[in-house]
């Protein structure tokens, strides 16, 4: 077998598209990367000619089930049934060996927490955060909870921290990047006590982490830090938020440049320069969050993906797998974890003292 060869499992039923938006991502993957291969879990019957039709039949295996979790089904319920959906079995191939790691589309909830059934949360990590990639003036940030957790306290806050830093440096190559806690202002008394209290914590030194303070939303865009930290309920507003505006600027641009001939000659004239601006705000392009915090890798496509957001999905999955972020994120929190405790405990009794 090729060193650099990577099986990864794909959760074929899952999402709105599925599975024609999943199996031309597939095959738009496979042809990207020729180490690549996919174990498809779902329908054989449905599966079998869209593969043919693509012609990527000998790089791809068939696991057959012909179980969905439900788009409407709440994590309760996928936590009771569904042993034989295709998105635990994807899972379970994760658990195995089998499989590097899955990709999905489909049910956010029901895969948060199927994924902590099967796989589990790393030691000491309290709370699995979903993390993907925004767009800015600069390099992409990276931000953390986008939906996972919708309370968290000073501790998960911290822990996101920790890890969203090694998510990073692992896929961006930065040995430091910026850190900031998404807040309602910039100032030290703004915000919950939650908040405050892990902003008290990250700028402990013995954390050694590169904490720059609190940051606004309009900050984001701007590229102000390299990784943006929150609760699940503001990161995922300001993520929804984000993709609302790119689609709502993109029919801006489209209905201006055909209002008129001289607008579309204009068009034409720097349509090289709108192209870039389409790629660089196109959100099927940063499509792939990651549940970090377990002992396997789980990316969650858009349930609204297209088959370029569901290639774009596979490509992070393979990243990760290749650069070996599981092992990295463990030495990275081991080394951490002792250091947040400290600082937890210098913070509380700042407190008390007070």
């Amino acid at each position: 077998m090729n060193s650099q060869e990577i099986t990864l499992a794909i959760d074929a039923m899952g999402g709105d598209h599925a599975p024609q938006a999943v199996v031309k991502g597939a095959a738009i993957a496979l042809r990207l990367d020729t180490d690549l291969r996919l174990i498809l879990v779902g329908d054989a019957g449905k599966l079998r000619p869209l593969l043919a039709s693509e012609g990527i039949g000998d790089r791809t295996r068939i696991v057959h089930t012909d179980a969905v979790v439900a788009s409407e089904e709440i994590p309760s319920q996928a936590l009771r049934s569904g042993k034989n959906s295709s998105m635990r079995l994807a899972l379970d191939l994760v658990k195995s060996g089998e499989a590097s790691a899955i990709v999905s589309a489909g049910n956010s909830g029901a895969l948060m927490v199927k994924a902590l059934m099967v796989l589990r949360q790393i030691e000491g990590i309290e709370r699995p955060a979903l993390a993907a990639w925004l767009p800015t003036r600069q390099e992409p940030c990276c931000m953390l909870d986008l939906g996972a957790n919708i309370d968290c306290d000073a501790t998960n806050l911290v822990q996101f921290a920790a890890m969203g830093e090694a998510f990073y440096r692992v896929l961006q190559g930065v040995a430091s990047p910026r850190i900031g806690l998404l807040n309602v202002g910039i100032e030290a008394q703004k915000g919950s006590a939650s908040i405050r209290e892990a902003a008290a914590i990250l700028s402990d030194a013995q954390l050694k982490m590169n904490y720059v303070g609190f940051i606004e939303g309009d900050a984001i865009p701007e590229g102000a830090v390299n990784v943006v930290v929150s609760d699940g309920f503001s990161g995922n507003v300001a993520l929804k938020t984000a993709e609302g505006t790119s689609r709502f600027i993109g029919s801006l641009i489209r209905d201006a440049f055909g209002a008129s001939l001289s607008a579309r000659l204009g068009y034409v004239l720097a349509r090289r320069s709108f192209r870039k601006l389409r790629d660089t705000m196109n959100p099927q392009h940063y499509n792939g969050a990651v549940l970090l915090g377990l002992n396997g890798i789980v990316v969650k496509s858009h349930g609204s993906a297209n088959h370029e957001g569901f290639a774009s999905a596979i490509k992070v999955a393979s990243d990760l797998h290749r650069r070996g972020f599981i092992n990295d994120l463990k030495a990275g929190l081991s080394r951490s974890m002792a250091a947040i405790e400290a600082a937890q405990a210098t913070a509380q009794k700042g407190q008390e003292k007070e």
